[in-house]
This record gives C-alpha cells, sequence and structure tokens, in this order.
C-alpha cells in the first residue's frame, strides 16, 4: 500500500463524517448522494434494508478504522440507528471518546 495510505489523518468534523456517510450509503444503495441528508430515515426515506444497513456499518469501521484504531459499530447499537443522523452522532461520538 503506499506510504500516504496511512498517513495520521487530523480530527475530523461532524459535516466531513456525514460527507462520508452519505457517500457510502449513496453507493451501497446505488442513489444520488443529493439525495440524502441527515434527516433521511434509512428504511422510510432511502428503502435501506438491513442487508443495506451491515454494508454500509462494515464500510463506516473500514474508513474510520484508518483514522480509529479498533473504531467499531456495535450490533447492539445497530437498531438505535433510524437516521443518517443518528449514524453520524454514533460515529462522532465514538471518535470524540477515542
Amino acid at each position: 500500500m503506499p506510504a500516504e495510505t496511512h498517513v495520521e489523518k487530523g480530527p475530523m468534523d461532524r459535516q466531513q463524517v456525514f460527507e462520508i456517510v452519505r457517500d457510502q450509503l449513496a453507493d451501497i444503495l446505488e442513489i444520488e448522494p443529493s439525495t440524502v441528508s441527515e434527516s433521511s430515515s434509512f428504511a422510510e426515506d432511502l428503502d435501506a434494508d438491513s442487508l443495506a444497513l451491515i454494508e454500509l456499518v462494515e464500510a463506516l469501521e473500514e474508513e474510520f478504522g484508518e483514522r480509529t484504531v479498533g473504531f467499531r459499530i456495535e450490533d447492539e447499537d445497530l437498531e438505535d440507528l433510524r437516521t443518517v443522523r443518528d449514524a453520524v452522532d454514533y460515529v462522532v461520538a465514538k471518535l470524540e471518546a477515542s
């Protein structure tokens, strides 16, 4: 792997976290990122099924795991993530706690 992929990245702000969540979700659901807002509900607004959410969790763990060693989204926390905002808030809290 190129060395620059392991460069220490600075702390992320909420907007950067939202953009990563939005882009990953849009990629998984094959929709335009512009259709995803923080108030979007995974099930009602985006038609994301449980498999899509598992894919999102895996993508986020991979993305944020590069920034924060051991970043993980706990299985028992998944049921609390109903909207894009819930996911962003969760990731921000985890990043700040590390």
